[in-house]
């Protein structure tokens, strides 16, 4: 086993001082996310790069995917998707960050240490011979996985350090909660070197206090995809595979402590097929009054039968328990005024399709701006209908046109890969400052 960390470290070329980042290339901004729909301000996104095409059939599933994507249609969909909003916003770039970071001695051994525990000295010495003292060559390590140079040619274990698959899904491993972050403790073993570098790239760079359930109750689990932020005083969380209810009494628990008055309403859902692992595959906010959302869930239908949705409710320090009938239901009993736009349109059959492909999973820019598949022509229809203009993402992001003519618009991007992958706009989003 790997026990000796400063080993590693020193074969690195650790021993030196660095300077920790240059400021004029890359600055911190503040963090605090107040609502789901507030202007956008800026966001973290992670472009999908080698370790996508890392997959096979035979380990796609343990990456938790459902198919192996073609990186070159991959590519070219992102490219639309963060365009528009490079086009909208500041955008950082995980990579970018994370090689800034392994600048600095100390944080560069904190991550190593972290990402590398329960690794064998074999390992060790093989990142420490193709990384070096290369910041950048150690970014592409950590994301992409390190390959055994001995590899068989036949053996299914190709990588001495996993490639970080997910991790163009930046919402999963930490989430803007008001002023702090949600570092998430991950239900799955290969996602969890997400939460130690988002955690370096948060408490180091942007310099914000963190939250995590896990140092809490080695049991609780939030993923970043349950969690929405509803308001200035309340939440709506997802509970399922992926965020449990140990996890959710963390952050009642926590506000209960710090806020007199605070609701979070949530959501069950299904635990499987695996189309339903986070609330916003079935529910987002499109603004201030109108919401996306899958017509069995508010309905309690099929795979909603049974689903509880319950109301939880702090009051100087008291945390009490209501179900309600449905998440649209408890957002009007605190006292929200808000429309659904059923996605998939009318049809159920159409509505579980495009569920599937992530027809819910909106990213809203603003009060009724927002991003999202074009591919879902139902759900795509059904905005058009609800007063939203609906906007190519190639013209947008060529210049043909300009989201600030448009009061309310769906910016649609192409997505025949991207969504085989099992997430959406939303998904691919971690922001990081809104207006309130």
């Amino acid at each position: 086993m790997f026990r000796n960390c400063s080993n590693f470290v020193s074969s690195c070329g650790c021993g030196r001082e660095k300077q920790f980042m240059d400021k004029k290339q890359l600055k911190p901004c503040e963090v605090n996310v107040s609502s789901e729909t507030g202007r956008l301000r800026a966001v973290l996104l992670h472009r999908p790069g080698v370790e996508i095409e890392r997959m096979t059939p035979l380990n796609a599933n343990a990456a938790l995917y459902s198919d192996i994507l073609n990186k070159p249609i991959v590519d070219e969909e992102y490219s639309n998707f963060c365009g528009v909003l490079e086009r909208w916003t500041q955008v950082y770039y995980v990579q970018d960050i994370l090689e800034e970071l392994l600048k600095n001695e100390a944080v560069k051994e904190k991550l190593l240490f972290d990402s590398l525990r329960g690794c064998n000295q074999k390992t060790a010495r093989v990142i420490a011979e193709i990384a070096g003292d290369d910041p950048k060559k150690l970014a592409q390590v950590l994301i992409e996985g390190c390959e055994d140079p001995k590899w068989d040619g036949v053996s299914e274990h190709r990588y001495l350090l996993k490639p970080l698959y997910n991790l163009f899904f930046t919402r999963d491993a930490s989430s803007t909660v008001y002023n702090r972050v949600l570092i998430n403790s991950m239900s799955f073993e290969v996602r969890e070197r997400e939460s130690l570098i988002y955690e370096a790239i948060f408490k180091h760079f942007f310099g914000v206090d963190t939250l995590n359930a896990m140092a809490w109750n080695p049991y609780a689990r939030t993923e970043g995809g349950d969690v929405q932020i509803a308001s200035a005083d309340t939440l709506c969380i997802g509970q399922g595979i992926r965020t449990n209810r140990k996890g959710i009494e963390y952050l009642a628990q926590t506000f209960a402590r710090e806020r007199d008055h605070f609701n979070i309403v949530v959501q069950e859902l299904p635990m499987e097929p695996e189309s339903f692992i986070h609330l916003d595959m079935v529910f987002t906010f499109l603004g201030k009054h109108q919401c996306m959302a899958f017509e069995p869930m508010l309905k309690k239908q099929g795979l909603f039968a049974g689903k509880d949705t319950t109301l939880i409710t702090i009051d100087h320090g008291d945390i009490s328990y209501k179900r309600v009938g449905n998440i649209v239901e408890g957002l009007t009993q605190l006292g929200w005024d808000i429309e659904p736009v059923i996605g998939g349109g009318s049809d159920p059959w159409t509505q579980l399709r495009e569920q599937w492909h992530s027809g819910a999973n909106f990213f809203s820019m603003g009060d009724g701006k927002i991003l999202g598949y074009r591919r879902n022509t139902h759900t795509i229809e059904a905005l058009d209908k609800a007063g939203f203009a609906v906007l190519n993402a190639e013209d947008i992001v060529s210049g043909k046109v300009n989201m600030n003519d448009y009061e309310k618009f769906v910016a649609a991007f192409p997505g025949s890969e991207l969504p085989r992958a099992g997430g959406g706009a939303r998904c691919m989003t971690m922001p990081i400052l809104r207006d309130l």
